[in-house]
């Protein structure tokens, strides 16, 4: 036999034996297994210190009035949230409620019209723009460009330059 402190559903099985709801075959199975194994039958004695543990424990009577001052206590306590916001609340329901209210809607309002603002922004069809450039401006464009391009390769060949490649 397996030991059963080895697997999971095995040590319920000696669980079971220990509360007594094994059947006959399979309780003798474990007794023998038991007189073997020094494990197991730690295990087994263990269990059966906590099941007589709990036999012999009595719980106290309930009084009679048990009910009544449970639910006087829990009324009576308070939420260390309640206990700051009490002075508040007459002001709140009076004043508070409206203003929360207005706040609320005032901003759904601006939610809702930014939406349909970008709404209406992305159903424009963009229209395409094609710009007329004269041949002298890109003349001048290219004279620009080939200037620039002598202007850095005259920076990389002067000597002292820390930027020079020598």
């Amino acid at each position: 036999m397996i030991c059963p402190i080895q697997t999971q559903e095995s040590a319920e099985i000696l669980l079971a034996y220990c509360t007594g709801e094994l059947d006959q075959r399979r309780a003798a199975a474990i007794e023998r297994h038991i007189q073997i194994c020094p494990v197991c039958e730690e295990f087994a004695s263990k269990q059966r210190m906590v099941w007589q543990a709990l036999d012999a424990w009595e719980a106290q009577p309930v009084s009679t009035d048990f009910d009544r001052r449970l639910y006087q206590r829990i009324e009576a306590e308070v939420s260390w949230w309640d206990r700051m916001l009490r002075p508040f609340r007459q002001a709140m329901v009076k004043r508070g409620l409206p203003v929360a209210a207005t706040a609320c809607l005032a901003m759904m309002a601006v939610l809702l019209l930014d939406h349909q603002a970008k709404v209406a922004k992305v159903s424009e069809p963009e229209s395409s723009q094609v710009e007329t450039v004269q041949p002298d401006q890109v003349e001048h464009a290219f004279d620009d460009m080939e200037m620039l391009r002598q202007f850095s390769a005259l920076m990389r060949a002067e000597p002292g330059n820390p930027n020079s490649k020598m």
